[in-house]
C-alpha cells in the first residue's frame, strides 16, 4: 500500500516537470569540471603520461585529460576530509595517497609520505618519530592482493620533519627498482628498496648539500639535489649498477637525447618563450633553440606551472607539447605555437553567481539623423531594412500553415553565427555572470553553457606586494528596461599578502563585460580594475530596491557607504533609512549574540551614517552563529489559502523575516531561528541533532514557508531511526483560518506580529542533500517547489504538494481532497521522474541559483560546485503555453473551414430570407 501510495503522490505532480529523454540536452545542460591543479607540488601537480595528463586538483579530484582534446577521461572525486597528497602512475596504473598526512596508506605517526608502484610491489614510504629525531619507515604491499609484505624503519637521522626525502625508481627491462633518498645533516644517503626491505645504506661522500627536491622526473630515477652556493647537480640513480650519481640531463625525449625546457614571458614581445637545451653526452656538445607563442595574459593571467611532454620535443618544435596552468585557473595545451584546448577550471571554484536578463531582438537604425536623409539615401535605407521580408513572410506562411511556434521544450541556443545577444521568444535565454575564487568573472550563456566573455580582476595597488581578489556579493544594477543596458556590480574583499584588507568593487556591462565606469571606457582592454570602495572589510552589503538601486555596504565601524556616492543615490538612501532594519553577529570571547541595528545620521561622530544596535538576542557562550540568511522576497500573487470548507488561511507575510543557523556542540545540536529583525522576536525556533559533531543543516526562507533539513543519528521514539529529515513549516495569522492581522502590512511593534499559526511535519529524506533553493517565477502564481542537491550527486525537485504539513494522517475527506491534499507518508519517494539532473553527474554542489523566465510557469535553474549544470522547470505545468502535442494542423484546418463554410452559406441564408420576405 504505502508503494502505491507513493507512486500515486509522484503520478500528482510529475507531469509538471517530468521531460522526455528527448529533451535532455535541449532544455538543460551540464559541465563537468576537475578543478585547478595543484601545482605547488612535484605529488601533485600536472603530468604528461602518453597522450594523457594527469593531476591533482584542489577540488580534491584526481582525474586523467584527454591530451588530443582537453576531456575528461575519467576523474575520481575524493571526500572533504580526505585531501590528495601525492600520486603516481606506472604503465596504466595510478597510486594516490591521501587523509591527513597521507593515512590512507598507513605506516606508522606519517608526516610524509609517498608511494612507488612497480609491477608487483607497492612502496609506502613515510616519516615515522623515535626518541630525538625522525626515521623513514617503509611498507611494502602486493599489487595484486593489497597484502603486507614487509614493514621496516629505515636507520636515520633527521632533525627535522619538514626536510624531505625523495623516493625514485629506475627501470632495467621488465624489472623496477626503486629508491629512497634523504639528507643527514649536509650528506645526501639512499637505500635501494626490495620487497623484503633487505638492503644497505649507502652515502655519496665529498659534496655538502643544503636540500633535495623532486623535480616530476622520479620515475626515470633523478631528482635535484642543490648545495648551499645555490648550484644545483641532477642526481640519477642507476638500478643496474645500484649506484647514485650526478648527472646533467632532466628528461629524455624519444631520440634518447637530455633535454632541459623552460618557459618565460617576454615584456619586450608580449609573448611566452619556449627554450629548450639539447645536450649531445657523447659528442660533449649542446645546442639552444626556442619559439615564441601568443600566450593571452591580459585574459589568462599569469602562467604558474608548466609541464611539458618529453616524448613530443624535436630539434624544430613542431611537436612539442606544453602544458600550462595560470592564476585564473585555466589549463592550456600548446603544440608549438598553436593552442589545443583550454579548460577553464576555474568554473569549479565559483564564489557567486546570478542571472541577467537578455534584451529582445531590434533592428537597429543604422543611421542616427533619419531626418536628415535625402530621397536617395532613405530609398536605399529602406530597400536594405526590407531585405529580410521575404524571409519574414515565408517563416509567417509556415508557421500559420503548420503551427510550428517555440514551445516550453524549444532549445534557447541560438545559432552560431548570431553575434548579437537577445532573448528568445520565452526569456529562457540569459546571460549567467560568475565570479571565481581565482581573479575572474564570466558570463555564461544559459543556453548552451558556452562561455561568451571573461575578464581578469586586477588587483590594483596590491599588484606590487600580491594578493587575491575574494568575491562577497554580485547585484544586478540595471536591467534591459534601463536605458544604459544590463549591468551588474561585484563586491570583492581584496586580501594583499602585506595582510591588508579592503573592498573593491567592479561595476561591469553585463553583455559584454567592459567597465561601465567612463574613465576606463576608452582605455585598451586589460585587466578590470575596480573602485576602492572601503579601505577596510565589509560587515555587510545590500541593495535599495530603489530606481538607482544604490549598493549600500557597512564597513567594520558599522559606517554606510554608498555606490554610487552621488546627491542622488544619498536622497534615495535618506528616504529608506527609516525602514532599513539589519541583524548583525556579534562574537566577542565567551558571548554570542544577534544585534538588531537601525541606521542614523551623528555628524559628531561621522560624516556617514552609522549603524546603532536596537535589540540584542543572546545566545549560550558556546553557540555559534554560522549562517544569517535573509527571506528570499519576490511577488506574492495570492495572500492566503482556501480550505475545503470555504475558510481561508491567510499567510504570515512579515517582510522583515531572517532565518539565523547555529551550532551548539557542547551538547552536539544545531539551532534554526526565524528572527524579525525589527524588534528580534524569535518567531520559529528549534534545536536538531548535530551528526558526528558536525552542523550540516541546510534551510531555506520563503514567504511564510520555511524548509530545513539535518541527520538525525538519534532514536528519540518507539518506531523511529537514524536518517535524512527534511521538515516543512507553513507559518500563518493568527489562531487559525479566518484569523487575518494583515501581517504584511502590520507594524513590527504590534504585538500581533507574534500572533501566528504554524504547521510543522517531518519527512524522512533518502538521500542527504548539500544545497537547497525555492524555485521562482514572474509574478509568483506558480506553486513553489524546492530544489535540492543530494549527496548521489544529482539535482532533484521536491513539489510543494509532497511537503505540505497539512497532509492529513488519515484518509483525506472531501473537503480535504478539494484542497488537494493527501493523506501523509514519512518517507518522500525516491523517484527517478523528480531528478532534473537526468543521467549528470553533478558533483560538490555548493548552490542553487533560480530565476524567473518570461512564461510565469517556467523557472531557470542554475547550480554550481564542482560542476555546472542548468535546466528550466515548470512545478504548476506549462500552463501558458501550448504543449507540443496539441495538433495545431488541426485547429488552423478547422478555422479555415469554418471560414469557408461561412462564405459559402452565407449567399445561401441572405437568399433564404428574400424569399421569407417575399412570401410574409
Amino acid at each position: 500500500m504505502r508503494c502505491l501510495r507513493q507512486l500515486f503522490l509522484v503520478s500528482l505532480g510529475v507531469t509538471a516537470w517530468a521531460l522526455h529523454e528527448s529533451d535532455v540536452g535541449v532544455v538543460d545542460w551540464n559541465t563537468e569540471l576537475i578543478g585547478v591543479p595543484l601545482h605547488g607540488s612535484p605529488h601533485t601537480a600536472p603530468t604528461f603520461h602518453g597522450d594523457y595528463v594527469l593531476t591533482a586538483t584542489s577540488n580534491n579530484v584526481l582525474a586523467a585529460l584527454n591530451a588530443t582534446d582537453g576531456s575528461i577521461v575519467w576523474r575520481s572525486i575524493y571526500d572533504a576530509e580526505d585531501p590528495i597528497m601525492a600520486f603516481s602512475h606506472h604503465d596504466k596504473s595510478v597510486s594516490s595517497l591521501s587523509g591527513p598526512g597521507g593515512s590512507t596508506l598507513r605506516t606508522s605517526l606519517v608526516l610524509y609520505s609517498h608511494i612507488i608502484a612497480d609491477p608487483s610491489t607497492m612502496y609506502v614510504v613515510g616519516f615515522a618519530k623515535s626518541f630525538a629525531s625522525y626515521t623513514l619507515h617503509v611498507t611494502t604491499l602486493s599489487v595484486t592482493t593489497g597484502k603486507i609484505i614487509a614493514s621496516v624503519n629505515i636507520p636515520a637521522n633527521i632533525k627535522d620533519e619538514r626536510s624531505k626525502f625523495v623516493a625514485v625508481s629506475s627501470q632495467t627491462g621488465p624489472t623496477t627498482t626503486a629508491c629512497v633518498n634523504w639528507l643527514e645533516g649536509d650528506v645526501l644517503k639512499a637505500a635501494v628498496l626490495a620487497p623484503d626491505l633487505k638492503g644497505q645504506i649507502m652515502a655519496l661522500p665529498g659534496v655538502k648539500y643544503d636540500r633535495i627536491s623532486d623535480f616530476g622526473l622520479s620515475t626515470n630515477g633523478q631528482f635535484l639535489a642543490i648545495k648551499e652556493g645555490g648550484a644545483a647537480h641532477v642526481m640519477h640513480f642507476d638500478a643496474q649498477a645500484s649506484s647514485l650519481r650526478p648527472i646533467w640531463e632532466f628528461s629524455l625525449n624519444r631520440d634518447g637525447q637530455p633535454r632541459v625546457a623552460r618557459v618565460y614571458w617576454s615584456n619586450s614581445h608580449s609573448k611566452a618563450i619556449h627554450q629548450s637545451l639539447a645536450i649531445h653526452l657523447s659528442e660533449g656538445k649542446a645546442s639552444a633553440s626556442g619559439f615564441a607563442f601568443p600566450f593571452q595574459t591580459l585574459d589568462h593571467g599569469v602562467i604558474r606551472h608548466v609541464a611539458f611532454d618529453g616524448s613530443s620535443t624535436s630539434e624544430t618544435h613542431e611537436n612539442t607539447r606544453t602544458l600550462l596552468t595560470t592564476t585564473t585557473g585555466s589549463i592550456q595545451l600548446w603544440q608549438h605555437d598553436k593552442m589545443q584546448w583550454v579548460r577553464e577550471e576555474a568554473l569549479a571554484s565559483i564564489q557567486v553567481a546570478e542571472f541577467v536578463e537578455l534584451p529582445e531582438k531590434k533592428v537597429v537604425m543604422s543611421h542616427a539623423a533619419v531626418d536628415e536623409e535625402g530621397y536617395f539615401e532613405r530609398l536605399q535605407r529602406q530597400l536594405s531594412d526590407a531585405k529580410n521580408l521575404p524571409q519574414y513572410l515565408a517563416n509567417f506562411a509556415r508557421r500559420f500553415a503548420t503551427g510550428s511556434y517555440a514551445t516550453a521544450t524549444t532549445s534557447a541556443a541560438f545559432s552560431s553565427d548570431e553575434d548579437t545577444l537577445t532573448r528568445d521568444a520565452f526569456g529562457f535565454r540569459q546571460i549567467i555572470v560568475a565570479a571565481t575564487s581565482y581573479g575572474k568573472i564570466f558570463g555564461i550563456d544559459s543556453s548552451n553553457g558556452r562561455v561568451l566573455w571573461s575578464r581578469v580582476l586586477g588587483l590594483g595597488w596590491a599588484a606590487k606586494v600580491g594578493g587575491t581578489i575574494i568575491p562577497t556579493k554580485i547585484f544586478v544594477t540595471r536591467t534591459v528596461s534601463d536605458p544604459e543596458g544590463p549591468q551588474i556590480v561585484l563586491v570583492t574583499q581584496r586580501r594583499a599578502d602585506n595582510s591588508l584588507v579592503d573592498t573593491v568593487l567592479f561595476h561591469v556591462n553585463a553583455l559584454t563585460g567592459d567597465d561601465v565606469r567612463e574613465e576606463y571606457q576608452s582605455i585598451p582592454r586589460a585587466a578590470l580594475e575596480g573602485l576602492d570602495a572601503v579601505m577596510g572589510p565589509l560587515v555587510d552589503v545590500f541593495m535599495l530596491p530603489n530606481e538607482n538601486r544604490t549598493i549600500v555596504m557597512l564597513d567594520e565601524y558599522l559606517q554606510a557607504r554608498l555606490y554610487p556616492d552621488t546627491p542622488l543615490a544619498l536622497a534615495e538612501f535618506e528616504s529608506f533609512v527609516p525602514s532599513i532594519h539589519l541583524a548583525l553577529r556579534a562574537e566577542v570571547p565567551g558571548q554570542r549574540q544577534i544585534l538588531g541595528h537601525q541606521l542614523a545620521l551623528n555628524l559628531e561622530l561621522s560624516q556617514f551614517y552609522v549603524a546603532y544596535p536596537t535589540w540584542t538576542l543572546s545566545l549560550p557562550p558556546e553557540e555559534e552563529i554560522r549562517a544569517i540568511i535573509p527571506n528570499t522576497r519576490g511577488p506574492v500573487a495570492s495572500i492566503g489559502k482556501v480550505l475545503g470548507n470555504r475558510m481561508t488561511l491567510y499567510k504570515y507575510l512579515n517582510p522583515h523575516l531572517t532565518l539565523v543557523l547555529t551550532s551548539f556542540l557542547p551538547s552536539s545540536t544545531c539551532g534554526i531561528y526565524v528572527l524579525d529583525v525589527i524588534k528580534g522576536s524569535v518567531i520559529y525556533h528549534v534545536s536538531v541533532p548535530a551528526a558526528g559533531g558536525v552542523c550540516d543543516t541546510q534551510a531555506t526562507l520563503t514567504e511564510n514557508w520555511l524548509v530545513y533539513h539535518y541527520f538525525d543519528d538519534e532514536f528519540s521514539g518507539t518506531g523511529q531511526s537514524k536518517g535524512y529529515r527534511v521538515v516543512s513549516v507553513e507559518f500563518y495569522e493568527g489562531d487559525g483560518p479566518d484569523d487575518k492581522t494583515k501581517s504584511s502590512e502590520l507594524s513590527s511593534y504590534s504585538n500581533k506580529t507574534l500572533h501566528i499559526s504554524a504547521y510543522e511535519q517531518s519527512f524522512i529524506m533518502p538521500h542527504g542533500i548539500t544545497a537547497i533553493s525555492p524555485t521562482s517565477t514572474k509574478f509568483g502564481v506558480s506553486t513553489k517547489d524546492i530544489i535540492v542537491a543530494n549527496r548521489k550527486n544529482s539535482i532533484q525537485s521536491i513539489p510543494r504538494r509532497l511537503l505540505n504539513p497539512r497532509r492529513p494522517k488519515h484518509k483525506p475527506t472531501s473537503e480535504e481532497q478539494e484542497e488537494m491534499l493527501v493523506q501523509y507518508d514519512a518517507v518522500l519517494p525516491d523517484d527517478a521522474r523528480l531528478v532534473l539532473s537526468h543521467n549528470y553527474e553533478v558533483a560538490n554542489v555548493r548552490r542553487i541559483v533560480t530565476s524567473p523566465s518570461l512564461l510565469e510557469s517556467t523557472s531557470l535553474v542554475f547550480v554550481y560546485g564542482l560542476d555546472l549544470f542548468f535546466t528550466r522547470i515548470a512545478p504548476s505545468g506549462t500552463f501558458d503555453v501550448l504543449s507540443e502535442n496539441f495538433n495545431k494542423v488541426q485547429l488552423v484546418l478547422t478555422v479555415a473551414g469554418l471560414g469557408i463554410a461561412i462564405m459559402v452559406t452565407k449567399p445561401m441564408v441572405r437568399r433564404k430570407r428574400l424569399r421569407e420576405r417575399w412570401y410574409q
